[in-house]
């Protein structure tokens, strides 16, 4: 933490830097904003207070936006990954100099955002009173409520130079912008604050301080996160030092993890903290050796976790991370607090807006695509709840998405070139990748596909259980974006197919979404007659034009759960309207994600042009879900009628 007088100072342990990469027991801890759950309509405050009264410890983990758009990317995909292991919270830090409330993708107001919107986060953002004036910082805040942010760290914040400047018609402490939070807009948000287990080093003295301290909590403030520290009993004194001038709100260890010799001494600079002896007669004798020190780093972090835990006196632990993950992920890890559950608690990824805490209906084509169909459905003023309805218009957005940089793929070009081809030779190339990316088979380079223009992630799990008739789809040119099995009652806490609370059951129809050529459409369709009352399909090329049997404007329900106490859910559904607005999206991804790969005019970008221009795009669902999954059939039934020898006139004057 950087210091400021009269401990009003921030707790983030890094100004600058550009490195970047279910059932809870007492010490584990879920992510609270990730299903259809209770507490997805939870404050933080209230998380926090429901995990106090049961005594069930949490991590947040704190992160700093970096210099480069790239660097950002890479930040936001590993916040699915970190979200997996059920932090209660992160928080984003302010940085006055990175222009900390615009809109660019480096900013701290756009990488909180996404974090809430895109990756279902429960977020903190940082705010600070350096080089703004009070009505910048209405604004900021009035941005932030209008994006879905609900949580503000409120910090003086460090100085830009050696010393602290007055901003003209600005705060210059932290409980000035705590009050100003709660003056302007009332109990709306949640606000957190610093606080210095050894007190600041500016004040007069660590009695001082706590007054400081004490006063931001008394002005409105719901919890505290602590400047970093090395041992437990500093933390225990400093708490119960808290508790004896009537501070009662969460009191948040800070913990940083030592990872390498130069991040330590930096900290050391900034923080003006003094390392202890013990932790420096350690750390010299392998300051040349990274992986020592950062093995070092996490039995030291552990072990002082371990402690502060049996201490009793700690809610929850906040982690320093950097913005390097590992080394937290470690330490979580072997303290038992890193459990990720499988289930999902709805069969989506879902949005921690507030405008979205009712949202549990969507349809089925973004399946794998969920932050596209966030963001094209952002102005949305009301949000499917229990049944999609019956809507000729859903409105949704421009396709924007492909130029926005958190929905692109995260996967740099050169890898994306290996996986899917530095050069195609025929739509055959293409169907190869397609299979490597269900085989899990490194290709002629030696690469695993573990992407596709459709799905920017490996294969979900349920996927394992069609691998076969995948694979046998793709190599013949049948090239799938998306597929679920039918499902008749399986438990809600099966493995691989359950969602939803514990105690219920799920269903679902078997879906299939893919490419392919008119030649292989034409003989479908022929197939499909067989299976009118059992098959419902829509088949639509680029241009618009649509072939279904489906009952016009109708949507149909394709995954539904029972669970005890509740009505029935229905999260997802096939929406022939949606479907239309999808396939924009869908035939769009060919050009914008694999064809701009390659040279203008070139061979394998014909290709990929040609198969935009001519395919079909194909939905199908099987009604009979209790029954075996038809489609497999009717794609087998499709390739036979494709290979077999054409007609002569005379057969065909017989028929």
């Amino acid at each position: 933490m950087v210091n400021e007088p009269g401990g009003h100072g921030s707790p983030n342990p890094c100004l600058d830097g550009s490195s970047i990469g279910r059932e809870s027991s007492k010490v584990s801890s879920r992510c609270s904003t990730r299903g259809l759950k209770p507490e997805r309509h939870e404050r933080l405050r209230e998380k926090m207070r429901r995990r106090m009264e049961s005594g069930d410890k949490w991590f947040s983990l704190e992160f700093f936006p970096p210099r480069l758009a790239e660097g950002a990317a890479k930040l936001i995909s590993g916040f699915d990954q970190m979200g997996a292991g059920g932090p209660l919270f992160i928080d984003v830090t302010w940085h006055p100099a990175g222009d900390p409330g615009s809109d660019k993708e480096t900013s701290s107001m756009t990488i909180a955002s996404i974090a809430v919107n895109y990756c279902g986060l429960e977020t903190v953002l940082h705010m600070t009173c350096c080089c703004q004036s009070q009505e910048k910082i209405t604004c900021h805040l009035h941005k932030a409520k209008r994006l879905g942010l609900k949580n503000i760290l409120a910090l003086r914040g460090d100085p830009v130079g050696d010393q602290w400047k007055e901003e003209e018609g600005g705060f210059c402490y932290a409980v000035d912008l705590v009050k100003h939070i709660r003056s302007e807009f009332g109990d709306y948000f949640d606000i957190g604050v610093a606080g210095y287990p050894k007190g600041h080093p500016d004040a007069g003295s660590f009695e001082s301080d706590l007054k400081f301290l004490k006063e931001k909590v008394s002005a409105g403030a719901d919890f505290i996160i602590t400047q970093l520290f090395f041992e437990a009993d500093t933390f225990c004194q400093f708490v119960k030092a808290c508790s004896e001038i009537g501070i009662t709100c969460p009191i948040l260890p800070g913990i940083f993890l030592i990872q390498n010799y130069h991040s330590l001494q930096q900290l050391v600079k900034l923080s003006k903290l003094e390392v202890p002896q013990q932790i420096k007669d350690k750390i010299e004798p392998i300051k040349d050796n990274d992986a020592a020190i950062c093995n070092y780093g996490i039995d030291q972090a552990v072990s002082l976790c371990q402690r502060l835990l049996a201490s009793g006196l700690v809610p929850g632990l906040h982690f320093y991370t950097l913005n390097r993950t590992t080394a937290a992920v470690e330490v979580l890890k072997r303290l038992g607090m890193w459990t990720e559950d499988p289930r999902r608690f709805l069969p989506w990824a879902v949005s921690a807006h507030p405008k979205r805490w009712e949202e549990d209906v969507r349809p089925i084509f973004w399946a794998s695509r969920p932050k596209s169909y966030i963001y094209r459905t952002q102005e949305w003023d009301e949000f499917p709840k229990g049944r999609w309805g019956n809507s000729s218009s859903p409105a949704f957005g421009e396709l924007k998405d492909c130029y926005l940089f958190y929905l692109k793929s995260a996967t740099p070009t050169e890898e994306l070139l290996k996986m899917w081809g530095e050069e195609l030779n025929s739509e055959e190339s293409v169907f190869e990748v397609f299979m490597r990316y269900f085989s899990g088979e490194p290709n002629q380079n030696g690469c695993q596909v573990t992407c596709l223009p459709w799905n920017d992630k490996p294969l979900a799990t349920d996927t394992g259980l069609m691998k076969e008739q995948l694979l046998r789809m793709n190599q013949r040119g049948v090239l799938t974006i998306n597929s679920q099995p039918n499902v008749n009652g399986q438990p809600s806490s099966h493995p691989v197919l359950g969602w939803g609370p514990s105690g219920g059951y799920v269903f679902q129809k078997a879906y299939l979404e893919f490419f392919t050529s008119p030649k292989t459409v034409e003989a479908l369709l022929q197939v499909l007659k067989k299976y009118e009352f059992r098959v419902n399909y829509h088949v639509v090329n680029v241009k618009g034009e649509n072939i279904t049997n489906a009952p016009e404007l109708q949507p149909n329900a394709v995954t539904w759960g029972i669970f005890p106490g509740r009505e029935i859910i229905q999260p997802t559904v096939v929406d022939p309207v949606s479907f239309m607005f999808w396939k924009d999206e869908a035939f769009a991804l060919w050009i914008k994600q694999w064809g701009k790969l390659y040279d203008e005019e070139s061979p394998s970008q014909k290709i990929i042009q040609c198969i935009h221009d001519n395919y079909f795009l194909v939905n199908l669902v099987d009604n009979d879900f209790p029954l075996d999954n038809c489609l497999w059939q009717v794609i087998e039934d499709t390739f036979e009628l494709l290979d077999r020898p054409p007609q002569t006139d005379t057969e065909m004057e017989a028929t």
